[in-house]
């Protein structure tokens, strides 16, 4: 008796996966623009030992630092859903997709300046999600 396997089914499983992945992609950008932007009120900082309890503090009680941590960490759970489901070497390519959010998000939110040079090892990273997705 041979066994067909049930492409409909694996399909579907894959396309899951895929959905998962773009939903922790796009959950952690979305938590890491709030870490930027937490970050941005408190101002430049300077990792030195003894001013590390104020430091830590202040970070710990900035909402938008802490608004950041809990929504990365909700896309952290969507990649373990990932990682439950497909190869790491299929899925890892697709966490480069985080790059092309951030660098449209900076430039949109925050007025950071896109250097065509910055343009191009994007559009060079989205052709090779491209090319690890058709494998």
């Amino acid at each position: 008796m041979t066994v067909v396997p049930n492409v409909r089914k694996e399909s579907r499983g894959m396309t899951t996966a895929i959905l998962y992945i773009l939903a922790s992609v796009l959950i952690g950008a979305v938590g890491q623009l709030m870490l930027k932007k937490g970050m941005a009120t408190m101002g430049p900082i300077t990792l030195q030992w003894s001013q590390m309890p104020p430091l830590l503090l202040r970070i710990a009680t900035n909402p938008f630092v802490v608004a950041g941590l809990v929504v990365y960490m909700a896309g952290v759970v969507f990649w373990l859903a990932v990682l439950s489901r497909v190869d790491l070497s299929y899925a890892y390519p697709f966490a480069s997709l985080g790059y092309v959010t951030m660098l449209a998000a900076s430039w949109l939110l925050f007025r950071e300046p896109i250097s065509p040079l910055r343009l191009l090892g994007t559009l060079i990273i989205c052709a090779g999600v491209l090319i690890v997705s058709r494998s």
